[in-house]
């Protein structure tokens, strides 16, 4: 990978790779035409980013000869989702960079990994126990008033693979509800607020950390994203060590999220805050970068994997964004007639329940 496709800066008119064919990979995609830069995506179906994509490749991520094709087609491959498959990731690594890195994906897709590895850092996270089996559960079930949450391991997201846990539930209902899957059984937290903290960080190690939002959610689905967020400095600050922590850690190329808790002001700032999780890659709490900032979320994570210089990530107004779920998109008339509200449709054909169709983000002067 010494040759002068693979050389960075990559220049004008490169071409890069995106795992994955959704929303995120959409707004990438978008991101690096502003740049110059070609994106081609490769998925296993059709979606939203195939309508902005230089080209497209539909192949099961197993697909070996497909994807060593594709690799072929490309200077550097990045992705949109982190349940990359690690097998796959590792086959793309051994013939192009690929940013974030394999050991990012591997940390970040397995619950217990992830909280094992935060663990090892001296990162604060809720207690937690592994859960294989209903025996498991039944010796670890809370007991009183205490509360948790049974999370598969793998491929949870949105609430999906998640089920409450308290004394009375019966453990070979909870493990049928995760179909018996791999899990741990999480601690609740009573907590103020639910903040992110987004930081791109380059193969040089240098970063940039976005203003922190809070972050509300319902149903396990993060409803609205809110900068500022109403953090003491001295927390904010507190946020950021914690995220350069990990993202040193794993050498990592991109944009970071680092899911946290903010367990609340009667605790001291170093204590205040627990991570939930993190996610390799451009992510929802930071969609309001696209109209708040001087450059976006979206657009750092491609010079990042471009190794261009990152870009500011100055806020020049307040926002609030809101994601638009199912039927809300349906209201895209009203939204792009509001003022001050900036309307994002991911042009996705039908408004299933439970599906993220499109944001808005509505700016006021900054304060």
């Amino acid at each position: 990978m010494t040759d002068e496709k693979h050389s960075f800066p990559l220049r004008p008119g490169s071409s890069i790779g995106i795992l994955g064919s959704g929303q995120l990979a959409r707004m990438l995609a978008t991101a690096a035409a502003r740049l110059g830069l070609r994106c081609k995506i490769y998925a296993d179906a059709p979606g939203p980013a195939f309508d902005v994509a230089a080209a497209v490749t539909v192949g099961a991520y197993d697909a070996w000869d497909k994807l060593t094709a594709f690799a072929g087609s490309v200077s550097v491959v990045t992705y949109e989702f982190e349940n990359v498959a690690d097998a796959t990731a590792q086959h793309l690594a051994k013939l192009l960079p690929v940013r974030p890195g394999p050991k990012a994906l591997a940390v970040a897709q397995d619950r217990l990994v992830e909280k094992t590895f935060l663990s090892d850092l001296g990162i604060a996270i809720a207690p937690f126990t592994p859960i294989a089996s209903v025996d498991d559960l039944k010796a670890a079930r809370p007991t009183g008033q205490n509360r948790a949450i049974l999370k598969t391991r793998r491929l949870g997201y949105d609430g999906k693979g998640q089920v409450p846990v308290d004394a009375k539930t019966d453990p070979q209902h909870a493990c049928a509800e995760i179909g018996h899957a791999p899990a741990v059984l999480e601690q609740r937290l009573t907590f103020q607020r639910e903040v992110s903290v987004l930081i791109c960080r380059s193969a040089d190690g240098s970063d940039v950390i976005y203003d922190i939002p809070d972050n509300t959610h319902r149903d396990g689905i993060l409803r609205r994203s809110t900068v500022p967020s109403a953090l003491p400095d001295a927390v904010v600050k507190e946020a950021h060590a914690i995220a350069r922590r990990i993202a040193t850690t794993l050498n990592y190329v991109g944009l970071l999220a680092v899911e946290l808790f903010d367990l609340g002001n009667a605790l001291p700032a170093d204590q205040r805050l627990v991570v939930n999780e993190i996610a390799p890659r451009v992510h929802n709490s930071g969609h309001w970068t696209l109209d708040a900032c001087v450059v976006s979320q979206f657009e750092n994570h491609m010079r990042a994997v471009a190794g261009w210089p990152l870009g500011s990530a100055i806020r020049h107004s307040d926002a609030v964004m809101e994601n638009l779920i199912g039927a809300d998109a349906l209201a895209w008339r009203d939204l792009a007639a509001e003022t001050g509200c900036c309307l994002h449709l991911y042009g996705k054909h039908e408004a299933r329940a439970g599906r993220k169709m499109g944001h808005v983000t509505r700016l006021t002067p900054r304060r």
